[in-house]
């Protein structure tokens, strides 16, 4: 079953080559868009590398911090950052990475992938909610 058991498809340099491929493609789509990079980590490193979804979402965990700390770099660099609620969001986040953590670690890769596919569906549907309920602009006559 797709994320169940952790059987990786590539070892040694095969491997290292198609995670940068995911790791450029994923990271130039969280620079350009950003919303749901975890989500398509953890959705590439179990199709594409054979992972369960245990040790995807400690990767994506990995990855979307190092594509979050670059953005971070660039932006204090630019001068564009909040840095009033950074501490706030900061301290959200390690709280939440940390409970989560816990669960996984718990729960194991089974728990992961239920939690995983019950938020990609609610986002789903809030997508397409949204998308139904977009006010249309009339243009004046």
């Amino acid at each position: 079953m797709l994320g169940h058991t952790h059987a990786p498809r590539f070892t040694g340099l095969p491997e290292v080559l198609i995670a940068c491929a995911i790791g450029g493609s994923i990271g130039f789509y969280d620079g350009f868009f950003g919303p749901g990079t975890g989500s398509f980590f953890v959705f590439l490193l179990v199709r594409v590398l054979g992972y369960d979804f245990l040790h995807a979402s400690a990767g994506a965990k990995l990855l979307n911090f190092a594509s979050n700390l670059t953005a971070i770099a660039l932006f204090a660099a630019k001068g564009h950052v909040w840095w009033h609620l950074v501490a706030g969001m900061a301290l959200a986040n390690v709280l939440g990475s940390w409970a989560g953590t816990h669960l996984a670690l718990q729960h194991g890769a089974v728990f992961v992938r239920r939690v995983f596919i019950a938020v990609v569906l609610a986002l789903i549907t809030k997508t397409g909610w949204d998308a139904l309920n977009f006010p249309v602009p009339i243009p004046p006559a």
